[in-house]
């Protein structure tokens, strides 16, 4: 079977989507678009002017304003790719704790997923992409011809989140990480505009247990299959 030329990956916060997306757009030559790393850039953008994360109406504009580029790694420290917000390189960044807090707040906002939806299908059109979020195959790109729904227990995840945050020489606990993936969880999948589910075409991806290069594997195997 030909390569598809969409890729979509969703899964829910911790999953390894980024990562993983990543890999497969590099193995593939394919463009890699991570979407949650353009709500976590307007998250950043919103706290560094000071609007507040229930100001809808400020939030929209501001996804409407900046400027949000999404290319391959530019230094190596651990990065998957690199995110520049307005020109200015912000990949670790929009990792802190305080965009973690409001990120899943920010994307609720109908205005916000409207302007930012709008320029994912626009880059799209190119063909030729692997685009990771958590609603590209049930409102980004309904058509893709690949859909991919990455996940792992919220435990694993949380383990996960304190090796990459011990990497970067940051400490938290794994409880307040697991409380806090949880807490995501919950917004994500009860929010009112495009909540976090797989789409029925979908296939699922459980990646407990799995290394990268494991579940690296498993993701390119069902997208050739």
């Amino acid at each position: 079977m030909p390569t598809p030329r969409t890729v979509a990956i969703d899964g829910p916060a911790g999953a390894g989507k980024s990562t993983i997306g990543a890999l497969v757009a590099e193995r593939l030559g394919y463009l890699f678009l991570d979407t949650g790393a353009m709500y976590r850039a307007v998250a950043l953008a919103a706290l560094r002017r000071g609007i507040d994360a229930d100001d809808a109406e400020r939030l929209a504009a501001l996804a409407r304003e900046v400027l949000i580029a999404i290319g391959p790694p530019t230094i190596r420290d651990g990065r998957a790719y690199t995110v520049l917000l307005d020109g200015a390189d912000v990949t670790w960044a929009i990792r802190h704790d305080d965009v973690d807090r409001i990120v899943s707040q920010v994307a609720r906002i109908p205005k916000v997923r409207d302007a930012m939806v709008e320029q994912q299908r626009d880059i799209a059109k190119r063909g030729r992409i692997v685009m990771v979020g958590r609603d590209i195959g049930t409102v980004v790109l309904p058509e893709a011809e690949r859909k991919v729904f990455l996940t792992a227990s919220a435990g694993e995840r949380a383990r996960r989140r304190e090796e990459e945050l011990a990497a970067r020489g940051e400490k938290r606990s794994r409880q307040d990480l697991l409380t806090e993936i949880l807490r995501r969880d919950e917004l994500d999948s009860t929010r009112t505009v495009a909540p976090l589910r797989a789409a029925s075409d979908a296939i699922l991806v459980e990646t407990d247990g799995l290394s990268v290069g494991e579940a690296l594997d498993r993701v390119l195997q069902v997208t050739r299959s």
